[in-house]
C-alpha cells in the first residue's frame, strides 16, 4: 500500500529511566514529559523500565498517577527495569511473572522482554540477565507477529557496549565488576531478531544512543536507546503507518527544563559498595 503524505500517521512515544522517587524534581519532570506527550498526540507510549528509583509501590503509583490518560486507556506499555526490583520489588509484578509477553495495538506488535534478575534486588547490582530460554521464547514470539504492523522489541537494558556514563562505572569496570556490562546474549539476540523486527528500544544507559544494523532480512533494525527521559526532558517520536516507520524518529522536547535530580546517579552511596567489593576481590 502506497503511504501519502496526507494520511494520518500513528505516534510511538519511548521513554526510560525515568526513576521517580516522590521528589519535587522528579514529579516536575514527569508532569512535564506527559504534558508534551499531549502536545504531540501520542498514540502509544512504551517505557523500557526503571520508572520507579527504588522498586517502591509508592513510587509505581506516583507513575500511575502521572501517566493516567495512557493507562486508563491502553495506550502505555512498560516493563522492569533494575531499580524497580530492590525495595518492594514493585518491578517483579509488572510481567506478571513472565520473561516474555507481547502487546498488540493498532499497528504495533511489541515484544516485552524482562532483562532483570534477582540479583537486581541488590541495588547496586544493576547489570542484566538474558538467558538462551528468553532469547528462543522472543524468536517465537516475533513469529506469531502479524503483518503490516510495526514490530519492536523491547528491554531495559543494553544489547551493546555502550560509553560509560559516570567514575563509579569506570571503577566497578576496572575490578571486574560486570554492573556496567551490556547483556551478555545481546548480541546473540540482536542476530536472531534481525529481519524479524523493526526496532530494538531499550534505556538502562542515561545518555541516548541509536544503532542503524541495515536490512539483515526482509526488515530493516535499527537500535534506540531511550536515554534518561527525566534527566534529558525530551523523548523520541516513531511515525509510522500501515506497518511501516515513515521517516526518521523525532526528539520530542518537554515543556518545561529538565532539572539534573542528584537522586539518580546516588554517587556516595555508589562509591562506598564498590570498595566493599572491591575488599571482597582483593582478599
Amino acid at each position: 500500500m502506497p503511504i501519502s503524505l496526507s494520511m494520518p500517521f500513528l505516534k510511538l512515544a519511548h521513554l526510560s529511566d525515568l526513576h521517580l522517587d516522590m521528589s519535587r524534581e522528579s514529579d516536575a519532570a514527569a508532569s512535564s514529559l506527559v504534558k508534551a506527550l499531549v502536545a504531540q498526540d501520542v498514540d502509544h507510549v512504551v517505557v523500557t523500565g526503571d520508572l520507579t528509583h527504588r522498586g517502591a509501590n509508592a513510587e509505581f503509583q506516583r507513575f500511575r498517577e502521572h501517566f493516567a490518560p495512557w493507562m486508563e486507556t491502553g495506550r502505555l506499555t512498560f516493563i522492569p527495569g533494575n531499580h524497580d526490583r530492590p525495595g518492594e520489588d514493585v518491578g517483579s509484578r509488572f510481567m506478571e511473572g513472565r520473561k516474555v509477553h507481547t502487546v498488540e495495538k493498532t499497528g504495533l506488535y511489541m515484544v516485552c522482554v524482562d532483562s532483570t534478575g534477582e540479583h537486581n534486588r541488590n541495588y547496586f547490582s544493576s547489570h542484566g540477565e538474558l538467558t538462551a530460554d528468553v532469547v528462543v521464547q522472543v524468536e517465537q514470539a516475533l513469529s506469531a507477529a502479524p503483518p503490516d504492523v510495526v514490530v519492536a522489541v523491547l528491554l531495559h537494558h543494553h544489547v551493546l557496549p555502550l560509553p560509560l556514563e559516570s567514575f563509579p562505572e569506570w571503577i566497578a569496570t576496572k575490578v571486574g565488576l560486570p554492573h556496567a556490562s551490556e547483556l551478555a546474549l545481546g548480541k546473540t539476540l540482536l542476530e536472531r531478531v534481525g529481519g524479524k523486527c523493526d526496532l530494538v528500544l531499550h534505556g538502562h544507559r542515561h545518555i541516548p544512543h541509536e544503532l542503524d544494523l541495515g536490512q539483515p532480512g526482509e526488515r530493516a533494525l535499527r537500535v534506540y536507546n531511550s536515554g534518561s527521559s527525566t534527566d534529558l526532558g525530551r523523548f523520541r517520536v516513531f511515525s509510522h503507518l500501515a506497518g511501516r516507520l515513515v521517516g526518521e524518529p523525532a526528539w520530542c522536547q518537554a515543556a518545561e527544563p529538565a532539572k539534573p535530580r542528584t537522586a539518580v546517579h546516588n554517587v556516595r552511596p555508589a562509591l562506598q559498595y564498590l570498595v566493599g567489593q572491591l575488599g571482597m576481590a582483593l582478599f
